[in-house]
């Protein structure tokens, strides 16, 4: 394929600022460009990550010995209530177009700092709310080159996660079914707000570390440890929230990796709660570390 280049560095695709070199690196921004590129792959039988916006994931310093699809399917189609997007599209974006289009149902995805494809992949949340509560319908292309439309009814979502995790290939595109609220804008606004004052935006992260465990917040767990401000190399626990690790500068991936199991062991030994990751480590060898 033409548009594949080789030995890419992905610390400038992480929103971590973190990772070594891809193997092969491909962006893609139609439905054929995907399938091609999720050919490639099976040919050569190499591993493949679909990349959106590089929040979320954590890759390994020394790079990554497959193929990293740059999914950039980005459009946008409103029509009354519903709103078809492509799966490369900010999701971020999305909560505040809809937000201004006074529609209601998408204000927490305002400073989610991912992708439609990635938000569904997480069935990521907030305030809340989660991105399955308002998916109508997906497309999702399989790596043989099949492309299937998910009705949301067939699809079993719960916290943090998809069905998509267990698939192999990636979302297209999405249909999402809000209601009409004059009120919605001012609610995204609110949202913003409420995400500056209390998240470490202005830190390179990947987002929340872990998810929180039934009837805790992995916030509060890891701050009643003492944990804020403990750092590792040059990842560092956030001031600011303490489920975010934040890299001041010339962190590494194993940095990252040996602060986040020093905050698990700390607040199991504190609390006794056991913390799980939302991030995912992105081993060479193509490993999804959930």
């Amino acid at each position: 394929m033409d548009k594949i280049t080789e030995n890419v560095c992905l610390k400038a695709f992480s929103t971590m600022k973190v990772g070594g070199e891809a193997r092969y690196y491909i962006k893609v921004g139609t439905i054929e460009e995907l399938r091609e590129a999720l050919q490639f792959a099976k040919e050569r039988q190499l591993p493949f990550f679909i990349l959106g916006k590089g929040s979320n994931c954590i890759f390994d310093d020394e790079g990554f010995s497959g193929l990293v699809i740059h999914n950039k399917i980005e459009f946008c189609n409103l029509n009354e209530t519903k709103v078809e997007v492509g799966a490369g599209l900010s999701f971020s974006w999305l909560g505040t177009f809809t937000a201004k289009n006074n529609l209601s149902g998408l204000e927490f995805a305002s400073g989610i700092p991912g992708t439609v494809g990635g938000a569904i992949y997480m069935n990521a949340g907030s305030n809340g709310l989660e991105t399955k509560d308002f998916l109508e319908s997906c497309n999702y292309l399989f790596q043989d080159g099949t492309l299937r439309q998910f009705d949301r009814g067939e699809l079993q979502f719960s916290y943090r996660h998809s069905p998509f995790q267990e698939m192999k290939g990636a979302l297209v595109s999405a249909t999402f079914k809000l209601f009409k609220s004059e009120e919605a804008r001012k609610r995204q606004i609110e949202l913003i707000h409420y995400r500056k004052n209390t998240q470490p935006l202005k830190d390179c992260s990947a987002g929340c570390v872990f998810r929180n465990p039934v009837n805790a917040k992995a916030g509060a767990l890891i701050e009643a440890s003492g944990l804020k401000g403990a750092k590792i190399g040059g990842a560092e626990v956030s001031l600011v929230h303490a489920n975010f690790i934040v890299n001041k500068g010339g962190a590494t991936s194993k940095d990252i990796k040996m602060l986040i199991e020093h905050v698990s062991e700390t607040v199991k030994e504190k609390t006794g709660h056991t913390l799980k990751k939302e991030v995912c480590f992105i081993s060479k060898d193509g490993f999804l570390n959930l």
